[in-house]
């Protein structure tokens, strides 16, 4: 019978024997490279390209809708820790259960980059992409699978929001008005570190740098009749912020309540100065604007 989607799963250390897959998983996509070099010479006849392989690696990147490990993601990204990394058919009603399928490999890779979505009235997702530092080895023996529970309870956007300071060192107080996306792109810059000492052909990779940003979708103005008595940033206060060239502290967080504006639990928050401020007025269309923060040093991910 042909693998279906569902049944190609990625799965993580999680210490001991057991793995447990991404969980709530809806994409993955595995990819081998081999690097390769035209080898043709003057002994060799003919004019066709002679191609062999120079140098091996691979990455692995998983779509998710389980945002619940956003605090997690981010402390591994910025330690720098790689994850121990394998893909297997999985098996059962929970689609989680390896079978140690022929094609089953497993190996160290960093969280290089992460996509992290929350925006209004849609299930918030996450857009992981791990990169190889080594070899690859395939699974033998019979794996052990940690089994999560199925679950729906899905993260809606609008219950996590952007809270906006005017200056770099007062906690941030103020909500994005009228906001309707929201999304944190964390990237870490990868090199190789390969050296002639290093045996075989799959590529060694060492963290460099770490950079990160946030986007901010909303309104110019909304419609909507305010009653908490949480502050705001609105489009005007964001573009003298801009205009001011400083940087202001921000924090994503929980909230609830009164025009989902009271701030709960943290999930990570930092420094940022504004970089781009674009604001569309479409004809016959609700005008709005686009935030992009450029964020300064280290994030700090809430404990």
């Amino acid at each position: 019978m042909t693998l279906k989607g569902q049944n190609l799963r990625i799965y993580t250390y999680e210490g001991g024997d057991e793995y447990r897959v991404v969980a709530m998983s809806t994409n993955c996509t595995i990819t081998l490279t081999g690097n390769s070099e035209d080898a043709s010479h003057k002994d060799i006849v003919g004019m066709a390209a002679v191609p062999t392989i120079v140098s091996k690696g691979w990455s692995v990147s998983v779509e998710s809708l389980d945002v619940t490990d956003v605090a997690s993601m981010l402390a591994a990204i910025k330690s720098f820790t790689p994850f121990t990394l394998r893909w297997d058919e999985s098996s059962t009603t929970d689609n989680q259960t390896e079978v140690g399928a022929a094609f089953a490999h497993t190996g160290q890779a960093y969280l290089n980059d992460g996509v992290f979505q929350w925006n209004d009235r849609t299930n918030s997702t996450k857009q992981l992409q791990f990169t190889g530092s080594g070899p690859l080895t395939k699974v033998t023996g019979t794996p052990v699978t940690e089994v999560i529970p199925a679950s729906m309870a899905f993260t809606k956007g609008q219950f996590v929001r952007l809270f906006i300071s005017n200056n770099n060192t007062d906690t941030p107080s103020r909500v994005v008005a009228a906001a309707r996306q929201l999304s944190l792109h964390v990237s870490l810059s990868l090199e190789t570190v390969t050296t002639k000492d290093t045996e075989g052909d799959w590529l060694v990779q060492e963290p460099t740098a770490l950079n990160y940003d946030i986007t901010s979708n909303a309104l110019v103005r909304s419609g909507d009749t305010i009653t908490s008595q949480v502050g705001a940033q609105t489009f005007a206060e964001i573009e003298e912020i801009f205009k001011a060239a400083s940087p202001v502290q921000w924090m994503i967080a929980n909230v609830s309540g009164a025009n989902q504006r009271t701030k709960g639990a943290t999930i990570v928050s930092g420094s940022v100065i504004v970089t781009s401020l674009v604001a569309n007025g479409p004809n016959r269309q609700s005008a709005d604007y686009t935030t992009t923060l450029t964020g300064i040093g280290d994030y700090v991910v809430a404990e």
